[in-house]
């Protein structure tokens, strides 16, 4: 690789680490080409993505970003996880991790907060974005459907009282 080369992968890497709120790091060693495919579908299903680059030129691009935090585990083979949504990436890792003995991961970044291997864990617990997003629609709706309930509900007993009333009445 010549330094233009160098340089432009620098650049997009840089990019790439601004870019992200989440970053994971781990060791692949001995993973076959078709499993880092499998975990490059899963990561794209989520909606992360994985990029492997060798470590000078990644801490060169880590200079100046959040993300500096995870230049010391640049070591080794070593590949990069990272996503807009906080949790797909550390998800995506931790499962693949768990199918996958030979994929180990080191640690993280999120925003400028170093993340450990426990750090990871944790954020890979929490729901993922779309799913707060619906928890939070499902509560701001329930107090509509509830008041859309009680409105109606008098006139039904009005109405249930009447009917009573009219039964009663045709019945002596």
């Amino acid at each position: 690789m010549d330094r233009a080369e160098k340089k432009v992968v620098v650049e997009s890497l840089n990019e790439l680490f601004k870019a992200s709120s989440v970053v994971v790091v781990a060791h692949y060693s001995g993973l076959t080409v078709a499993q880092l495919q499998t975990l490059r579908k899963q990561m794209k299903k989520v909606g992360a993505s994985v990029k492997v680059a060798k470590n000078r030129l990644a801490k060169i691009a880590l200079d100046g970003t959040d993300a500096s935090a995870i230049a010391p585990l640049l070591k080794g083979p070593t590949l990069i996880a990272y996503s807009d949504d906080p949790v797909a990436a550390p998800k995506a890792a931790i499962e693949f991790a768990k199918a996958n003995d030979k994929f180990v991961i080191l640690g993280g970044a999120m925003g400028k907060t170093a993340l450990s291997v426990d750090g990871v864990k944790a954020l890979a617990s929490l729901p993922s974005l779309d799913e707060l997003r619906a928890r939070l629609v499902g509560v701001l709706s329930a107090p509509a459907t509830k008041f859309a309930q009680l409105s109606k509900e008098p006139s039904a007993k009005m109405a249930r009282l009447l009917k009573a009333y009219a039964e009663k009445r045709e019945a002596a």
